[in-house]
This record gives C-alpha cells, structure tokens and sequence, in this order.
C-alpha cells in the first residue's frame, strides 16, 4: 500500500515538474534554481552591511532577482494528491513566531517534523552538513538546515509563493546572530545587527531598513505562527552574500562570524597641533557576542605635524575572534595662521570736530569673520593723544589686535552739534537736545485719505487661552495689522480665516504683506514686519488672489500660521487686501492640532476680552499729509499720532461693537509729500512718546530707524536724509511699528555751513 502511494506521489510530482521544464535538457541545464529566480552568477550584497564575502559556487544564482519559475523544483509545497496546500494559519498583524526548533532538531513540542515532512531533501550526493565555516544552508521547499555540522529544524519550510522565495524570520536570526524584537507600538518585528535595523509589518510588501521604506519582492505572511518574509529582504538589506546550489536544492548564506570593526572621525577637519581627534567606533558581532578587545595601529589624538596620515582599527569578540582591520586615511592640515589687523587713518593730527577717514587693512587666509572696534569717532571734540584699536577675530577664533594713536590740536573746526547735523550717515542716530523741539514752529500740512478699512486685531495683545481674539466682516480695500504675544503655557497657532456667507464667488486680492516672528522679542517683530511690509510695496512679490466659493472657508495670509507659537512668542503681520464683496475675517488662536476652518465658525469658540491694548475696526486707514509751501530755512517740525495735528481714528469693535478710539494710529499707512523743501535741508526723525524701533521709505528707499539700537525720546534723532544744493520735493511712507511708541515727529532744519 506504501508502496502504490509512494509511487502515485512520484508521478503526480514528475508531471507538475514536466509543466515548468524547457523543452530541452540542454536549456535545463542552463538553468538555476531558488524560489523561481532569474540567472545570474554574482552574488549581491548591500552597503548597510559589513560583511563583503563572496560566494564560492560556481552554480550561482540570485534570489533578488525573481520571477522567473524554477526548471528543476517544486515551485509550491504539494500533498499527495497534488494539490497546492493552503499554508499556514494566519496571526495577528505584528504577531512573532514561536520558537521553531532545538539543535537537536526536534519542536518545542518534543517531535521530529523530519518524519512526515514531505519536502524534498538534499540529493543523496551533496553533503548537506558538510557546511563550512560560518555558513547556514537552507534546504529548498524544506524546514531543514544546517550549520556546523548540525541539523536544525525551522518553524516552516522555505517555500516559494508567486515566484518569491520566503523564509521564517526567527529561524534565520536564530541561525545567523541576529537580533529579534518586537514594538508593540508599531506592530513592527525588528531584525537588528550592529546599527542595522530591519523592520517588518504581516502582511506588507514593504519594510523599513535603517529608517527608509524599502520594497520587497513580495508580501509577508504569517504560516502556522511563523511570520514568513522574502529571503532576499534580509540578505539584501544586511548584505549577506549567498549561492545556490540546484543539484543538492539548497541555498548557501554566507555568514561571516568574525566581528567588524569600523570607526569614523568626529572633526569637520583636523589640524595639526589644534585638533583633539574625534574617533567614532561603530563595531559589532554578527554573533551578537560582545565586544571585549579593541587594537589602534596609528592612531594619535593629536597629530603634530600636518600630512596624510592611515590610521587602523581592529576589534576582538568574546570568543577570541579579531574582525578584519579596517583603516581611514586622515589629511591632517597645517596649522590656521591668526588674522593680521591693520588699519590706517587718512592723517596723524585732526583739528576738533575734524572728519577721520578710517581704513581697514586687516587680512586673514579664510576671512574675517568679526572686527571690533574701540574709540574709533568719526571726530574728536577735546584736545590730546587719542588710542584707536581694532580687533578682528577669523572663523576659527583666532584674533589680533592693533592700536595707533593720533593727535588731536586745540584748533575748533566743528562743535559736535554741527558735526553730526553734517556727518551722521542715513540711518543712525546722534544725541542732542530734543527738550526745545516743542517750540519749534509746526508744520500745518493738508490730510486727506482713502477709503481704506483697518481691521486692528491687538487686543488682547498678551494671550492666555484658547480663542477668538477679533472678528470682523469688511470688503473694499481693507488693511490688516496682526499683533500677539501667546501666555498660554503651551504651542499655538495664529489663523486669519475667511468665510463668504454671499451668494457667489468672492476674490480676495493680497497687494503687500510684511510678517515676522515668532520670536521672543516684541519691538523686534514690530519692527521686522514693517519692514517687509514696505520691501513688499516696492516689489509686488506678495501679490496673489484667493478664490472664495460661497458659504466656503479659506484660511488667509498664511505666513501667519506657517510656524507654531511657542509660550512667550510674538508674532506681528501687515496687510492689504481687496475683496468685490463682503467676507466674515475671524482672528484666532487656538492648538495647532485643531481645525481652524472648523473652529472659526463655531459657537464654542471663546470671544476673548480685550486688554489694555487697542483692538477695533477704522475707515479712512491710509493718510495724505501734503504740504505746498517751503520747508527747512527755519526748525520746523511735522508731528504724526498726536492727536491734534494728526487726529486719532474713531471706530467700532468688531465682536463687542463698542466705541473704540485709535491711539497713536496705529496700522494707518501715511503717504507724506513735501513739495518744496529748501536747499541744504537736513531732515530727522524724532520719537517724543517714548522708544522707538522700526524704518520708514524716504523717496522710495527704506531708511532704518535705527541701524544700531532703539531711539529714545526726546533725545534722539535719526537722519533721514539731507537736500543738495536746489529745491526738492520729499516724500515719506509711514506706518507705525508694533511695540514702539507714539507720537514721532520729523524735524526739518538748515544745515550748518560746510567748512
């Protein structure tokens, strides 16, 4: 009866071989054969890994390359009958395998599948465990494998689906000194060697190898609890050379089990007599054996002399077995040579209040990164020796120092007054006395203005929780100025949403836009955002158009929310706007996990109250100060934000619709035109309501107020610019900086006499 099964068994299994065959013995023995693998005769490998040994048969293949169905095996594990067995049980996703075997080669359970498997063993003229060092074979449709002369015995036959060869996982890292996890988090089964790191997932045709998604050749499974990958994912991955052998149906993996040594060096670069050197090991066992012993042929931590120098690295596991030396060639540089400061004054001996025309001469090999200077006036206002110094430091923090000494005499050529009226540059400030500019005669210029909306969300400027901070509806040409500081305690975000409650499609055209932070620093963002805010009116770069659909939501000016805000963190936004028809504006902030298009429209949204800041809706929000008459052969100063000359706004508050009253005006944009302003006409900028920090566009050019540190009032003036010798026409674009003061004024006055 064994007999007659046996021999049906053999025919059933002759004939589904006959379908696969080539039509020739010649083409067959061509052919190579694992899990239905493509020719070829190198063996792959893959840098991730250490191991570069190659294969030593001759009859190679590589299962890589797959989809080509094996000439002379079974390409599927067959019953009696003939029939594809369905394989396997399936598992949880991210369930691992029990253990599959013991050396002896017997289950957990104490039998011997050997005796009823029914998968094909190696040929009776290949030594099966005649491995040699440092190998593991597989034996082809089969649970057997061998190493070291032993049998073992895997969870689940190597078996080929869709032309894919699959393996156990835990049966290759018990074998091969890999090591096996589980994250519960992810559901991941983690093989891990070294720095190497291969995740899978059950039933996916991807893994994650060091962090990047890499696809397999096929999709993982799980067969009677045994999670079942494609061979070549692990081999691939851990560049784990292999050769097949189709005579004894077997694969060949090649695992070294010596330990590799590998090292890297810390330092950007390494100078000679600078540099500590930085050496970074990164060694392992493929065994997973500890690391006990480590060797250095070269190395020193600090190299004297600059040149080439090879430097060797060996290490020895706890069997006693040293890993191949691995070397790195290290260019050692010649020392940095510190910058050399130099400099030069156009003369030995000034008069008082005389010009002094400063020369750098100071070079370095690479560049100078930072010079400092030390009683470098531009005049001296009292008589003797004067010592200068310079310091310049390069990038490697190398520095000099040089110091001269100049004379200067008794002889008055300027008071300091008039010296700096003459010689301030555009953009910095000098000192004087501000107490006496209340007197000076006032400029009574003509205003006019746009129909310009300003929707000036500031209030509250400091943000405790969660909310709405204004809402407004508006159309025509609208401003926006954004101002906030987050006091939540945690990370928010800051939104501009706008919804159209019209029948149709509205456009919302942006113009200008200037947006800076988050940062710490209040005067900082204020002072940034107005800036960009006019580099934006000059070029046009923040141009788009936003296409509303009725009862839609958009959120706007999305520079506002593009950063999350941490605790402390101010933001700052100037805008224009245009919209064809009304649109609901919701200000908010609110976490950055949440829906703002959801959250803008609802109910539960908290309205936050406002502070001793302003918040509120104006019209008329963009001011023509005109002024037709001469200007600058006496004091004369133009006052903005004081509330007399320069009236504050009157308006509304958005959600509690109470009287609100603009002070300081800020976020109206002033367009200043002088028509005649007298020749030799020096003109400043003055804060008389306390610092100030921001910029301002004189004749189209942004002129920084100022370019060192904050003006104080009433003390401070910041040159904005001078006339020549004719009439000009001036003109100024202005608005106010978010957290610096009002009112400023602008001081016009004849220039002292050049001598």
């Amino acid at each position: 009866m064994n007999l007659k099964r046996l021999i049906i068994t053999t025919i059933i299994i002759a004939s589904q071989l006959a379908m696969v065959l080539p039509v020739s013995a010649a083409e067959a023995g061509k052919q190579d054969t694992v899990s239905a693998i493509e020719q070829q005769t190198a063996v792959t490998s893959n840098n991730l890994g250490a191991n570069s040994a190659t294969a030593q048969n001759n009859n190679v293949t590589n299962p890589e390359q797959e989809g080509q169905v094996n000439n002379d095996q079974d390409t599927s594990l067959t019953g009696e009958d003939g029939k594809t067995e369905e394989t396997g049980n399936s598992t949880e996703e991210g369930q691992t395998e029990q253990p599959t075997g013991t050396e002896d080669g017997s289950d957990v359970n104490g039998s011997n599948p050997s005796t009823t498997d029914p998968t094909t063993t190696p040929d009776s003229n290949v030594n099966a465990t005649g491995a040699g060092a440092g190998q593991l074979i597989l034996m082809m449709n089969s649970n057997k494998m061998y190493q070291g002369g032993k049998e073992y015995i895997a969870g689940y036959p190597m078996e080929v689906k869709n032309g894919v060869s699959y393996v156990s996982i835990r049966a290759i890292v018990e074998r091969a000194g890999l090591q096996l996890s589980f994250d519960n988090k992810t559901k991941e089964t983690i093989i891990s060697r070294g720095n190497d790191e291969l995740r899978f997932k059950l039933n996916t045709a991807n893994y994650r190898v060091n962090g990047v998604v890499t696809p397999m050749k096929g999709t993982s499974y799980s067969a009677k609890n045994n999670f079942m990958v494609p061979l070549t994912a692990i081999t691939k991955a851990l560049g784990i050379p292999y050769s097949v052998d189709n005579v004894g149906k077997r694969v060949i993996l090649n695992l070294s089990t010596k330990p590799v040594a590998s090292f890297s060096i810390g330092n950007k670069e390494v100078i000679a007599g600078e540099t500590d050197v930085q050496y970074l090991t990164n060694s392992y066992s493929p065994s997973g054996l500890d690391i006990v012993n480590e060797e250095w042929t070269g190395r020193q931590d600090m190299f004297t002399d600059p040149g080439t120098y090879t430097v060797t690295y060996r290490v020895q596991d706890s069997n006693g077995q040293w890993s191949e030396p691995f070397s790195l060639k290290i260019n050692v540089g010649k020392p940095h040579t510190p910058p050399l400061a130099n400099f030069m004054t156009d003369k030995d001996t000034y008069k008082m209040g005389e010009m002094i025309t400063y020369t750098d001469l100071s070079t370095d090999e690479v560049g100078i990164k930072e010079r400092v200077w030390e009683n470098n006036e531009r005049a001296f206002f009292t008589p003797g020796k004067m010592t200068i110094r310079l310091k310049v430091v390069n990038q490697f923090g190398l520095t000099s120092t040089v110091e001269r000494t100049i004379t200067i005499t008794n002889e008055l050529l300027y008071s300091r007054d008039d010296f700096n009226k003459l010689f301030t540059p555009v953009g910095e400030k000098y000192a004087f006395d501000g107490t006496s500019v209340p007197s000076w005669e006032r400029v009574n210029y003509s205003i006019s203005s746009d129909p310009v909306t300003l929707i000036r969300s500031n209030s509250p400027e400091t943000v405790y929780s969660e909310g709405r901070v204004y809402r407004e509806t508006a159309s025509g040409a609208i401003r926006f100025m954004v101002h906030h500081v987050n006091s939540t305690g945690k990370n928010m975000k800051m939104y501009v949403v706008a919804t159209n409650k019209n029948d149709t499609t509205t456009r919302l055209t942006q113009t200008s836009l200037g947006f800076a932070g988050p940062t710490p620093i209040a005067t900082a963002a204020g002072k940034s955002s107005v800036e960009r805010y006019y580099k934006s009116l000059q070029s046009g770069s923040q141009y788009k158009d936003v296409w509303i659909a009725p009862g839609d939501s958009k959120i706007i000016m999305t520079e506002l929310n593009a950063t999350t805000m941490k605790q402390g963190d101010v933001i700052s936004l100037f805008a224009d706007m245009y919209s064809d028809q009304a649109l609901e504006f919701n200000v908010i902030m609110i976490d950055p996990n949440k829906d703002p298009l959801t959250l803008a429209q609802s109910l539960s949204l908290p309205n936050l109250e406002q502070d001793v800041h302003n918040r509120g809706t104006y019209e008329d929000s963009t001011r023509y100060l005109q002024y037709n008459e001469l200007i600058g052969t006496t004091k004369q100063r133009l006052l903005i934000g004081d509330n007399s000359n320069d009236p504050f706004q009157v308006g509304h508050d958005g959600i509690t619709n109470d009287y609100k009253l603009n002070a300081g005006n800020f976020g109206v944009l002033y367009k200043i035109k002088l028509y005649r302003v007298a020749p030799n006409t020096l003109i400043t900028f003055n804060p008389r309501g306390g610092r100030y920090s921001g910029s301002i566009m004189v004749n189209g050019d942004i002129v920084q107020l100022s370019t060192g540190s904050s003006l104080s009032a009433p003390n401070d003036a910041n040159v904005l610019f001078r006339t020549g010798d004719r009439e000009q026409t001036v003109e100024f674009v202005f608005t106010a900086a978010p957290g610096s003061n009002l009112s400023v004024n602008l001081l016009f006055q004849p220039l002292p006499e050049k001598k």
